[in-house]
């Protein structure tokens, strides 16, 4: 594959972590203190709804990086690999485990949306949960693919 389409692509993938980056960095203190001002008589509502919001965006880094090194694979013409399979892998479950962590804090998303019209915090962690799983779906169908391929790929070796 031509380095011009992996470069696009790693910027692509780099692009993706600075908004997400601005997030975390200027809207989800929001969000906390937010849910924080909504439930004051709930102490830890703003720590809880902090630490589900960063601990979902420590694993969505994680994928990030395993993308780089994956597109670093197919440069190194090492796509059909152990490696990239490992890559597809762990992007499957950071993936997971975002879904997981957003499912988890729905509860106090359902209580934010209670207090506020319209609603917004709940079909927003449901976007957030329903994309997480449909990426760890398709990382899975890849790497069940890029198996089979090695596969083939070990086995015309040994048949020549």
């Amino acid at each position: 594959m031509k380095r011009g389409t992996t470069f696009f692509l790693k910027m692509a993938v780099i692009l993706i972590g600075i908004p997400i980056l601005a997030l975390c960095v200027f809207l989800v203190p929001k969000i906390g203190s937010f849910a924080g001002e909504l439930y004051p008589d709930i102490a830890y509502m703003k720590s809880l709804v902090l630490i589900d919001m960063y601990a979902a965006a420590i694993p969505f880094y994680l994928a990030l990086y395993q993308a780089f090194k994956l597109l670093s694979y197919i440069d190194k013409n090492q796509a059909f690999s152990e490696l990239s399979i490992m890559a597809l892998k762990n992007i499957k479950y950071c993936a997971i485990t975002i879904s997981t962590l957003y499912l988890l804090g729905m509860p106090l998303y359902y209580l934010m949306a209670q207090k506020i019209d319209p609603p917004s915090f709940i079909p927003m962690g449901l976007v957030i949960i329903f994309a997480s799983m449909v990426i760890a779906v398709f990382a899975a169908v890849l790497q069940s693919l890029l198996q089979e391929a090695i596969n083939i790929k070990s086995e015309n070796a040994l048949t020549i």
